[in-house]
């Protein structure tokens, strides 16, 4: 079966989770410190061929407020980008409001400070991110955008 990848695209770093080949459960696989939105679709397509990914699902950092901000936007022109370079594979973008302070109190409550934190903050906020969704899909629901 076909895994499903969670992405949590930041300005600086972005983190990545992968789905087990059932669609229940989503582990880390990492965080790449780039800024570069070519070189991140250049490890978005590596994590696709490398896990056998059929759907990307990324994080879609809305306002509070429900309205599209500025970085929502260029969340929007990466998924168009990834869109246009693995026409295959659905780009799903998913509600993240409220991921990063989430991974920041799992880190907190398993002891990662500082620097490691830093670090783990976006992979563990794609794990969140693709966990929600697949908790979703597996209730009947698409929530899709």
């Amino acid at each position: 079966m076909k895994r499903i990848l969670g992405i949590d695209y930041g300005d600086a770093r972005t983190g990545f989770a992968v789905s087990d080949p059932m669609r229940i459960i989503a582990n880390a696989v990492g965080t790449l410190a780039e800024r570069n939105a070519g070189r991140v679709m250049d490890a978005v397509e590596k994590y696709v061929k490398e896990y056998d990914v059929e759907k990307i699902v990324l994080g879609y950092p809305k306002n509070m407020n429900n309205t599209i901000g500025e970085r929502a936007q260029k969340t929007e022109r990466f998924a168009e980008g990834l869109r246009e370079r693995l026409p295959d594979v659905p780009v799903v973008l998913w509600d993240e409001r409220g991921t990063t302070k989430s991974a920041i109190y799992v880190l907190n409550e398993a002891n990662v400070r500082n620097k490691k934190r830093k670090k783990a903050v976006d992979t563990v906020a794609a794990v969140i991110i693709l966990q929600s969704y697949l908790d979703f899909a597996g209730s009947g629901g698409t929530g899709e955008k």
